[in-house]
């Protein structure tokens, strides 16, 4: 392609511009363009009625974040609409209502937000003491195909601190309220959160009332009967061997 092909900022303006604007003029309009929201499915009547936390609106969870944030000191509440990042982690085996509504939450927690959500590895879940039922990979496939997350942190470290916060550029974690004084939340999770909370960078999500039973959720989770996750394979090679065995018993 010669350069006499090439369109000149002359030729855009007849072209596609009969106003005969230059097209650095009509580029710095695209900024009056408001930025697109996330659509969402209203909830069900039932839902409202029965989980405390999918009625509130956008405005509502910035009402109680910006309370919240500025009673940690005047104005701290951002004034503009800059984009904001903001953390979550967990294991989130298995992706619940409570995870999304949380997760939601920390979407809106600002007028413009970009949601960073952190998965734990299996290998540290078991180092202290809690083996998911899925593999990290599926855990974190159903992550990113939550409407809120805007990006998947896969390797999330289980405590986090001051330098995790500055190298991710993280300018708010969101707990849910009551963490820090739920007896079976992770003690060294928790102290990684404490000191988030001293550089004034912690946001409080609501928790949602009406899930299902923790008492019947713990049961499941600690069932003897409920094993580990296995590689499809490992499972598929099980399944196998129980038919050869069944078959030479005949």
């Amino acid at each position: 392609m010669d350069s006499s092909s090439v369109l000149s900022d002359e030729d855009y303006d007849v072209i596609s511009n009969p106003g005969q604007r230059s097209l650095e003029s009509s580029i710095i309009d695209l900024h009056h363009i408001p930025a697109l929201t996330t659509y969402e499915l209203p909830p069900s009547n039932d839902a409202k009625e029965q989980l405390s936390t999918v009625a509130l609106s956008p405005a509502d969870i910035q009402a109680y974040v910006r309370n919240v944030v500025d009673a940690s000191g005047p104005g701290r509440y951002p004034r503009d609409n800059r984009t904001m990042r903001v953390y979550v982690d967990g294991v989130f085996d298995v992706l619940n209502a409570g995870h999304a509504l949380q997760l939601r939450q920390a979407k809106f927690s600002f007028p413009s937000v970009h949601l960073i959500v952190g998965v734990l590895p299996d290998g540290q879940c078991r180092a202290h003491n809690s083996t998911p039922r899925f593999s990290h990979t599926e855990r974190c496939e159903l992550i990113r195909h939550c409407r809120w997350v805007d990006e998947v942190l896969p390797d999330a470290p289980w405590t986090v601190n001051d330098r995790f916060i500055i190298d991710k550029r993280i300018d708010y974690l969101a707990l849910e309220e009551g963490s820090s004084v739920n007896p079976e939340f992770d003690k060294e999770r928790l102290k990684g959160y404490d000191e988030v909370k001293k550089l004034g960078r912690v946001l409080p999500t609501r928790r949602t009332l009406g899930l299902t039973d923790d008492q019947v959720l713990g049961a499941y989770t600690r069932s003897e009967e409920t094993i580990p996750f296995r590689k499809s394979s490992e499972t598929v090679s099980r399944v196998i061997e129980s038919e050869d065995l069944a078959e030479t018993s005949e």
